[in-house]
């Protein structure tokens, strides 16, 4: 019997996937193959190390949306883990002089998705809770 999938669980997917292309895009400016448009990123100016880290959450926010999608129930503490990490990673680049505008996006995308995986409905979606 197949669950069927609520448009809540949808919608964190692609929340999942906006996180993703996020991810990617630091990656590249870390690699410095696409100019910084949003503010300055001053910490991991240009940095393997910096390319990646955020190269490897662009998969782990792929491999959570496709978790998501097939309702996996790992998937929901996964995507509330990520989402944490990318948070504090987030803040912690904001501290390390790096501009508000630029780490704004990723900042806005992990709270989002804290939130809405607070929600019951999305609990329930999983079966968390009854």
């Amino acid at each position: 019997m197949t669950k069927e999938r609520p448009i809540g669980v949808t919608i964190l997917a692609i929340l999942a996937l906006i996180g993703a292309l996020n991810a990617f895009i630091y990656t590249l400016q870390m690699l410095h193959i696409i100019p910084v448009y949003i503010g300055s990123v001053a910490f991991f100016q240009f940095s393997l190390i910096g390319a990646i880290i955020w190269g490897f959450l662009v998969l782990v926010w792929l491999g959570v949306a496709g978790m998501l999608m097939q309702l996996h129930p790992s998937g929901y503490m996964f995507m509330y883990f990520i989402a944490i990490f990318n948070l504090i990673y987030g803040i912690v680049c904001v501290l390390g002089a790096s501009s508000w505008e630029a780490m704004a996006p990723i900042i806005i995308i992990s709270a989002l998705v804290l939130l809405y995986c607070s929600l019951p409905g999305t609990k329930k979606a999983f079966g968390l809770i009854n």
